[in-house]
């Protein structure tokens, strides 16, 4: 197996969503340094101590330049890509699902037009929350056996990206608009909410459900920079309008 060149790792995020054992962290860590990644985002992390972790042999590097955010809106502000990981016995998901072997062509199409992809795996004992998800574009799934569908932290994200490093395309390249970053998107979201708050149209209560709902709807969307510059504008000039 080639692995892909560094340009291309390099626009990927492994981002861990509040991971409570160090070891698996290390173990990520460890995975990621196999095949060439080397951008971990640590979400909320239980541990303080988790760049210590020993499991991380021989990859202490990835652990030191970790980024840890205070939220995975944060770890992920730079990705117009973002793949939430999970098994679908708990959960009804809200965004589309693929299987794992499916996600290379998707990568493939992302990378050519100049995007950044980020891969949200969520805490070891119950997976992504649905909050956590409004934020991913789509929801990859690892086929497992139902008997035991769950996978450690470390061994999902060695899977993942062994999957990747062997299917995406290492031609370079552009194709299409250039993708929204979702940070952009979550700005545009915040608009779009003052808005209706301010046409009486979404009473506070249900502002958490709203952004959650308008998350969701902006990536079902597929929204190019462009796109998402021009609608900010135009909900900016609404709100000016509704309070003056």
């Amino acid at each position: 197996m080639t692995l892909l060149p560094e340009a291309q790792r390099e626009r990927f995020d492994v981002v861990l969503v509040r991971p409570r054992n160090p070891l698996n962290i290390g173990a990520a860590a460890r995975a990621m340094a196999n095949f060439g990644f080397s951008h971990l985002s640590v979400v909320a992390p239980f541990a303080p101590t988790w760049r210590e972790a020993r499991s991380a042999v021989d990859s202490q590097d990835v652990l030191i330049s970790a980024r840890e955010s205070a939220t995975l809106g944060d770890a992920i502000a730079g990705a117009t890509l973002v793949v939430g990981t999970g098994s679908l016995q708990y959960r009804k998901p809200e965004q589309p699902v693929v299987v794992l072997p499916e996600l290379a062509p998707l990568v493939n199409q992302e990378l050519a037009r100049g995007g950044r992809v980020a891969l949200v795996f969520g805490p070891e004992k119950h997976g992504l929350t649905r909050d956590d998800l409004s934020w991913c574009h789509l929801l990859v799934e690892i086929p497992t056996d139902p008997g035991q569908p769950s996978m450690n932290l470390g061994q999902a994200v060695a899977v993942c990206l062994y999957e990747l490093a062997a299917r995406v395309d290492s031609a370079e390249g552009t194709s299409g608009p250039e993708p929204a970053e979702s940070g952009r998107l979550e700005l545009l979201a915040g608009v779009v909410e003052e808005a209706m708050e301010a046409a009486g149209y979404s009473p506070r209560a249900m502002q958490a459900a709203n952004r959650r709902d308008l998350r969701l709807l902006l990536r079902r969307l597929t929204l190019s920079a462009h796109d998402t510059r021009r609608i900010l504008g135009i909900f900016r000039r609404i709100l000016w309008r509704l309070r003056h």
